[in-house]
């Protein structure tokens, strides 16, 4: 019984690209369908696919190999405007290296746009 499908999928990603594969199949959801869609408009990914298996479905992803870790954030912190600068420094390396995914009024995205765009929201996960 899987508990947190983004943490799956996450985790598989990781595994996969550590190893060396060229794709991964990964459980799909709405939400692993976004912060897939963020991450390959960050090119940390190359195309991925819905397979309907008549259950929940699966998505296979092509791996480019430009991930060194991901990772789902738990519990999902909510982050105002000001605070990204404090949740960069502890999930990611360095500063412009990255990508913290954020969930908020506007849909999903990075935590870039969503400085751009004035907005909080809670944290889903981290890539770089």
């Amino acid at each position: 019984m899987r508990n947190d499908i983004l943490a799956d999928a996450l985790s598989a990603i990781k595994s996969a690209e550590f190893i060396g594969k060229p794709e991964v199949v990964v459980p799909a959801s709405t939400i692993v369908k976004e912060v897939l869609r963020v991450m390959q408009e960050k090119t940390y990914i190359g195309e991925y696919e819905l397979i309907d298996d008549g259950r929940g479905g699966m998505i296979k992803i092509k791996l480019l190999g430009k991930i060194t870790r991901c990772g789902a954030i738990k519990p999902r912190h909510s982050v105002k405007m000001g605070q990204y600068v404090k949740w960069e420094k502890r999930f990611l390396p360095s500063r412009d290296f990255g990508a913290l995914v954020i969930s908020t009024p506007q849909g999903i995205m990075t935590h870039e746009s969503a400085k751009k765009n004035n907005t909080g929201g809670a944290l889903l996960a981290f890539v770089y």
